[in-house]
């Protein structure tokens, strides 16, 4: 395949990508979506991510405080992780490439590659899950609602938000093998 071909292809999928986040970034023109989503934003800046550690001890007794340990410890692998590749990738944020999409909520700072709401949504819901299994439905939902939240708001490309899945997921995954017998 020529690299003509590979270029016409890349340009294809970038603007199928650029077309969908306009789809969800119109749905911010509405001011109860723009309201309801940068309220799941906001909580998916860490609050509700925070407030939920708390239970660890609560339900799980003194084994709860080593599982809240192991899952602060993973945030805090995962925040140095987001940290470098922003400051190396540099992606702009999809409200300041396109006079299309509209900045429905204020951006943390000015990439957005990868979303870091969704890399930390991705790893608290999978060790969450894991520990207390019975709030898993929640926090899975919160999670879907989080990632859509960061394109809606025109904060986030859909790629960014696939890759903080990718990356969030992959590092609860890691830690649940390395903390485990």
């Amino acid at each position: 395949m020529s690299s003509v071909r590979i270029d016409d292809i890349l340009n294809r999928v970038e603007n199928i990508e650029i077309d969908f986040c306009r789809w969800l970034n119109s749905g911010s023109r509405r001011k109860a979506i723009r309201v309801f989503f940068k309220a799941v934003s906001d909580l998916g800046d860490g609050v509700f991510w925070y407030t939920l550690l708390l239970f660890l001890p609560y339900v799980n007794g003194v084994i709860g405080f080593i599982q809240m340990l192991h899952v602060l410890v993973t945030a805090v692998i995962a925040l140095l992780i987001y940290k470098g590749l922003k400051k190396n990738l540099v992606r702009e944020r999809p409200f300041i490439h396109y006079a299309t999409i509209k900045q429905a909520a204020p951006a943390l700072d000015r990439y957005s590659f990868p979303s870091g709401h969704t890399l930390h949504a991705f790893l608290f819901s999978i060790l969450f899950s894991f520990y207390l299994p019975q709030i898993g439905p929640l926090v899975w939902l919160f999670t879907i609602l989080v990632s859509l939240s960061r394109v809606i708001l025109g904060l986030h490309y859909v790629s960014d938000v696939i890759a903080g899945a990718l990356i969030g997921s992959g590092l609860a995954v890691i830690s649940l093998d390395l903390v485990l017998p």
